[in-house]
């Protein structure tokens, strides 16, 4: 799909069809996709956990406050953030080394960099970054399912404990989002919702 109509075309969807699985190999050509997404210093903060299984995912609606979608979605989709992505430096930037990009004393200092930017502005900035990056690559999610033909629709509305304790997520990863994933049902679509003017979100130089 063409990128500008791909944008316009993907909405969140409230309802879906019923009863319409999604195949492995879809997932798996979407996930090919999001692995680009940008992150902070290329750590990857996001972590999936794909919920199709209908007893897990009544768990999921209940963590959820028992809403509809997720019942009638093909999946639901755990966002996750890594806080302590960081520590994942030395792993992904050794590849570049080993290609000769960077020498060993640039890997010793980028990986030393790194950590010390994070462990210097502590926990709070630590779960800021786990969910703004996951949040990054759930946009690159989305819009992928979109081009596969698959609809979406993010949700904050979950208690994070009780995701936390029913998806055995262990600490250090956040919960930053869920995304329910199916073909929407088009017969009880609503129209798109307001869409502010250009200028009254966008300012230049200051804020106006």
């Amino acid at each position: 799909m063409e990128f500008t109509t791909l944008i316009k075309n993907r909405r969140s969807s409230n309802l879906f069809l019923e009863g319409v699985d999604i195949p492995d190999r879809d997932l798996e050509e979407i996930f090919q996709v999001v692995k680009y997404a940008p992150s902070a210093f290329n750590l990857q903060h996001a972590h999936y956990i794909v919920v199709k299984d209908a007893a897990v995912k009544n768990k999921v609606y209940e963590a959820a406050f028992k809403q509809y979608k997720i019942q009638s979605a093909s999946a639901v989709i755990a966002v996750l953030g890594n806080r302590e992505a960081y520590r994942d430096a030395g792993k992904i930037h050794e590849g570049l080394m080993s290609l000769g990009v960077i020498d060993k004393q640039e890997y010793d200092m980028t990986v030393a960099s790194i950590q010390s930017f994070y462990e210097e502005r502590g926990e709070t900035f630590m779960q800021e970054e786990a969910i703004r990056n996951a949040s990054l690559s759930a946009m690159m999610f989305m819009l992928a399912a979109k081009d596969k033909g698959w609809d979406t629709c993010p949700m904050i509305g979950f208690d994070p404990e009780a995701l936390r304790q029913e998806l055995k997520i262990p600490d250090p990863y956040v919960p930053a989002m869920l995304i329910a994933i199916g073909k929407e049902n088009s017969t009880k679509a609503r129209p798109r919702g307001y869409r502010k003017p250009v200028a009254e979100f966008v300012s230049y130089n200051q804020f106006q």
